[in-house]
């Protein structure tokens, strides 16, 4: 039977014993690890998006994809303490639940990543337009940056820094913990000025209407769908497992710290943002509502622009370096600015290493053909997997808008944490004596609560993002009956799968996150 190939959980923990990663991060880090893999283009750029949905009521937003994030990251952190391999979602359900569903689980988070890294590249592109228009007064013709969707041809900015990031990869560069922390902090810092010189600026009556276009899928839940993007990240955390001092205890650490950081950050920018030049979404000329993304909204915030008036902030592609110049700050729009030309290009890369990992372990597994994970004689990097995956990566970036991209990534990591959570109440099951360093507190009402959250924000997201999980899901399993299924080590009884011997010249300084 297909869902009877299971890979216990003590073969896959002797497997990591083998040949296990170097142990050397701790709880600190993995906070930063998990700050630094969270804040990116979410709070950066998809606040425009959530204004367009929701106005003033994108706190809400915030809150209720936050809150369904934390219930995932309690159910992740059971598994990741008792499971400290690399692999995260994938490797979990391949102990649980089995192999195919391991597979669609893996299949999702390949989903995940590149898309997420195409949605980061496209929120880059934004604010190094802006930056350079602004600054060095280089101006980038609306046809080279904005996708047909926006009256462009191609947005090649971001089709440049994802090509570039797929080239760093493939020559083996990999970022150092420390410079990864440096980059947090630069974020941080950004995100800190923003709120210090927002905060004090709020006028109350910006907050009203505070829900303009209700609670539906055009609205407050829709867009909770589209900003739980904006908290994804902190799951890559348990990834670090394997390279963890002391897993058990730090990763829940790393975990519920770095969510929470984020949380309260998220607030305090939205609050200030709001209250600072408002958040009222940009309606058509009988009143409509324009979704977010399309060729109509565009073609309006271009006319209101052409009229004179201000840029609204749902039209903005630089949402945060938008309100502080709006607001006469333009010193710190440029430092936003900045920020992100500086911070976003790392995010992309700990995106594409994460899908590259992700291949890896499933290549291990004998899911996919070893010849994807080929390593360079020279560069010692999986080469030939970065390269595919970078191009699909630069192509959708160039053509498609933020919030689609994010949509899209959305759903299959939706399906992951939907995947994890299930896990955690099967395993309660059938595995109860085994030891659980950090257990769900309240497991049968959390683990309920992360799937019934995972599933309706799912059904908030639009129907175009609703359609791809399951085609690409489709596809995904052709892929397995044609060649998975047969190949697979577990199916052919080869269970202490050993590491790829090049794996210690795969792994960076800083583990993979996105």
């Amino acid at each position: 039977m297909i869902f009877g190939r299971v890979k216990p959980l003590d073969a896959i923990l002797a497997t990591a014993e083998k040949k296990s990663l170097h142990r050397s991060l701790g709880p600190v880090q993995l906070t930063l690890l998990g700050v630094g893999a969270i804040i990116g283009t979410g709070i950066f750029v998809l606040t425009a998006e959530a204004a367009q949905k929701a106005g003033p009521g994108m706190m809400i937003s915030f809150i209720i994809a936050g809150f369904v994030c934390a219930v995932a990251a309690l159910c992740y952190s059971e598994l990741a303490s008792m499971v400290p391999v690399s692999g995260s979602a994938y490797t979990y359900t391949y102990a649980v639940m089995g192999e195919l569903l391991a597979w669609m689980v893996g299949w999702a988070l390949v989903l995940e990543y590149a898309v997420a890294a195409s949605a980061v590249s496209v929120g880059w592109s934004g604010y190094i337009v802006g930056l350079l228009r602004d600054t060095v007064h280089v101006n980038v013709p609306v046809a080279l940056a904005n996708g047909p969707y926006a009256g462009g041809i191609v947005n090649l900015p971001a089709m440049i820094i994802a090509m570039l990031v797929t080239w760093l990869l493939m020559i083996g560069t990999t970022e150092s913990a420390r410079v990864n922390a440096v980059l947090v902090a630069v974020k941080v810092a950004a995100l800190s000025l923003f709120c210090i010189i927002t905060l004090p600026l709020i006028k109350g009556d910006q907050f009203t209407p505070f829900t303009p276009n209700g609670w539906g899928i055009i609205g407050v839940g829709g867009a909770a769908a589209s900003i739980f993007f904006a908290y994804v990240g902190f799951d890559a955390v348990s990834t670090a497992a394997e390279e963890t001092k002391n897993p058990q205890r730090n990763v829940p650490i790393g975990l519920i710290g770095s969510l929470l950081i984020c949380t309260i950050f998220y607030l305090l920018v939205a609050g200030g943002a709001i209250g600072m030049i408002g958040a009222q979404p940009v309606t058509g000329l009988n009143g409509e509502v324009l979704s977010p993304g399309s060729s109509e909204l565009a073609a309006r915030c271009a006319e209101i622009v052409s009229s004179g008036a201000t840029l609204p902030l749902a039209c903005s592609k630089e949402a945060l370096a938008h309100v502080l110049k709006i607001g006469g700050y333009d010193w710190a729009g440029y430092f936003m600015g900045l920020a992100a030309g500086l911070a976003l290009p790392s995010v992309i890369l700990m995106m594409l290493f994460g899908q590259t990992r992700i291949f890896f372990v499933m290549a291990r597994d004998g899911l996919l053909p070893e010849k994807l994970a080929t390593i360079h004689p020279k560069w010692k990097t999986p080469h030939i997997v970065t390269f595919i995956t970078g191009v699909f990566v630069a192509i959708a970036a160039a053509f498609l808008p933020v919030g689609k991209l994010a949509d899209v990534s959305n759903s299959g990591t939706l399906f992951a944490f939907f995947m994890v959570s299930l896990a955690v109440l099967i395993l309660r099951r059938t595995d109860p004596g085994r030891r659980r360093p950090f257990r769900t507190p309240l497991v049968w009402i959390v683990a309920p609560l992360s799937i019934v959250g995972c599933v309706g924000l799912y059904f908030l997201l639009p129907f175009d993002a609703k359609m791809v999980l399951p085609i690409w899901g489709g596809l995904g399993l052709v892929i397995y009956f044609a060649y998975g299924y047969r190949k697979s080590h577990v199916g052919r009884g080869i269970i202490d799968v050993p590491e790829h011997e090049a794996y210690e010249e795969l792994k960076p300084d800083v583990p993979a996150t996105h």
